[in-house]
């Protein structure tokens, strides 16, 4: 598949999916969209692929959505807008293969909300992180909102929201918007690293176990308890509980079929 903005690096088991506009700093807009969401198809769609990274090329993750083609926008057309946002970071979000955003730079935006869509956070010591939106009057449109609230709690999300401040990636890391911050010379090879912890694992139980945990970020503890229970059986009848199990007890490396 040929695309202009977007990049992709294929590795061992896993796809690094670069955003490709840096004299724009990777800025958003709906061809950018357009590309993310096919791309995304693709790469949920190959067996061969185990998790998904993203960053940005150049010295940005991504700096935001694309003001000029915004401006002028109507109601209907910024509805279709963040619509499509919406259902391009959905594909990441509920993505049966673990993702992790490599935050390069700047992620103000859109581009802190693409990260916010992601399993995992990891970023360069330099990285700075925002929702600046209501100084252009206007707010979030790509799920900043409601995902930035769910991970840090509604004061520090209506904070940032409220000021539009910057926050380095030390400050991210103590909010618990970001996982780990790397020197930026480090960051994709401690991104590779992470990657190859995870890529060993049985694919289908990771996506239980991903499953398991964004399950129940909308259920009642007592009801989540109980999707665990069920998730944890359905492990027994795969292949790679038998394998896994098996493997520990004879003290050998397990060989997971994805099965």
């Amino acid at each position: 598949m040929e695309t202009k903005h977007i990049k992709v690096e294929y590795k061992n088991r896993w796809a690094l999916v670069k955003i490709s506009r840096p004299k724009a700093m990777n800025a958003i807009n709906s061809d950018i969209l357009d590309e993310l969401s096919a791309v995304l198809d693709q790469l949920n769609e190959n067996d061969d692929i185990r998790a998904i990274a993203f960053t940005g090329e150049g010295k940005a993750f991504i700096a935001g959505a694309d003001i000029a083609e915004m401006k002028d926008m109507t109601t209907i057309q910024a509805r279709d807008f963040a619509t499509k946002g919406h259902q391009t970071f959905e594909k990441i979000e509920k993505s049966l293969k673990p993702t992790i955003a490599a935050v390069n730079g700047y992620a103000l935006g859109g581009g802190c909300e693409l990260a916010l869509a992601c399993d995992i956070r990891i970023a360069g010591a330099s990285a700075q992180f925002g929702q600046p939106e209501v100084c252009l009057g206007i707010i979030p449109g790509f799920g900043g909102t409601q995902r930035l609230t769910k991970l840090i709690g509604p004061a520090k999300a209506k904070e940032l929201l409220y000021t539009s401040k910057r926050i380095s990636a030390e400050e991210a890391l103590e909010m618990g918007l970001v996982n780990h911050v790397f020197a930026d010379d480090e960051l994709y090879d401690e991104l590779d690293k992470l990657v190859a912890e995870i890529v060993d694992k049985s694919s289908v139980i990771l996506s239980i176990a991903k499953d398991a945990v964004d399950g129940g970020l909308e259920k009642e503890i007592d009801d989540g308890l109980k999707y665990e229970t069920n998730l944890f059986a359905m492990c027994f009848c795969t292949h790679d509980q038998t394998e896994g199990m098996d493997a520990f007890l004879n003290k050998r490396e397990a060989k997971f079929s994805d099965k």
